[in-house]
């Protein structure tokens, strides 16, 4: 097999991966995925011990334990193209011999749980609730970067989406579960649909500062998105490209997000922070037994 070149595995002095300067033995098998690099002090800070604190930009992680579990968190930055770093990054970690910069021949799944923030698509999910997304539906063109092996089901849920949304003049969608074996643990007090990706925060969500929309009506086209059991709860800027990259490495991934605004209602929320407190005091004890 020949070695994986420098030029792609970049491994600095001190033998860690480039952007998020962690070393194999600094990261944990379950990780907790954060937007905000401040978050992640913000669950640390409920860990027993924390035995390694990494920093490369906006790439924080902390690695601690809470009891007899090993944990990981890590910030990922806002966007996809934030967690096409992270999550290779992280598969690197305990995929790929740094030694021989070779793919171990047995690989290791990793548990990654997002906890993050999102904007509710429907008057029933209110501000301060939770998601959990069921599946990430990516708006930018991150996946379509890589070799996909998509279902039947999901082609039929792309096919359904452009048709009844008409919104594939701006990317041709793509589609990844949640991990069943996670999702089944987060059903009391959170809202189950589908995540919607998008590439940004202003007219990719449909926002109207002092430029025009190429599709004003793009919120009430995803609020209105049904097929069968699915319809489309809310949006951000990470959860389809962790799905998607978690499904095709093989790691186990599910999302979940504090609504901090009601598309629908016009509504924010008065205390994000405390909405988010809420979600990791929550997501926490059940996380430690997975």
């Amino acid at each position: 097999m020949i070695p994986i070149a420098s030029s792609e595995l970049i491994i600095n002095q001190r033998g860690a991966i480039y952007h998020l300067d962690t070393r194999p033995e600094e990261i944990a098998d379950t990780i907790i995925t954060v937007g905000d690099p401040d978050r992640v002090g913000v669950v640390s800070q409920h860990f027993d011990k924390i035995d390694y604190k990494n920093q490369h930009r906006e790439f924080v992680t902390h690695t601690g334990w809470i009891g007899n579990k090993r944990l990981s968190v890590v910030a990922t930055g806002i966007g996809p193209d934030n967690v096409d770093i992270v999550l290779n990054e992280l598969d690197a970690l305990v995929n790929i011999d740094f030694a021989t910069r070779q793919v171990h021949s047995t690989l290791k799944p990793l548990t990654i749980i997002r906890m993050g923030t999102c904007g509710s698509l429907q008057a029933d999910i209110p501000v301060d609730g939770f998601v959990a997304g069921t599946y990430g539906l990516g708006l930018d063109n991150l996946l379509h970067y890589y070799r996909q092996d998509t279902t039947d089901g999901d082609l039929q849920l792309i096919q359904a989406f452009v048709t009844q949304t008409q919104l594939h003049s701006i990317s041709q969608p793509y589609i990844a579960g949640a991990a069943p074996g996670l999702l089944r643990h987060f059903v009391e007090d959170f809202h189950h649909g589908i995540t919607v990706t998008c590439p940004g925060f202003y007219g990719p969500q449909g926002r109207i500062l002092r430029l025009g929309l190429q599709h004003p009506e793009l919120v009430n086209r995803l609020t209105g998105f049904r097929f069968g059991p699915h319809r489309i709860a809310n949006f951000e800027m990470e959860t389809s490209a962790i799905y998607g990259l978690g499904k095709l490495l093989g790691h186990h991934c599910i999302s979940l997000n504090a609504v901090v605004a009601n598309r629908v209602s016009r509504t924010f929320s008065s205390d994000g922070q405390a909405a988010v407190l809420r979600l990791i005091q929550k997501a926490l004890p059940v996380i430690v037994t997975l």
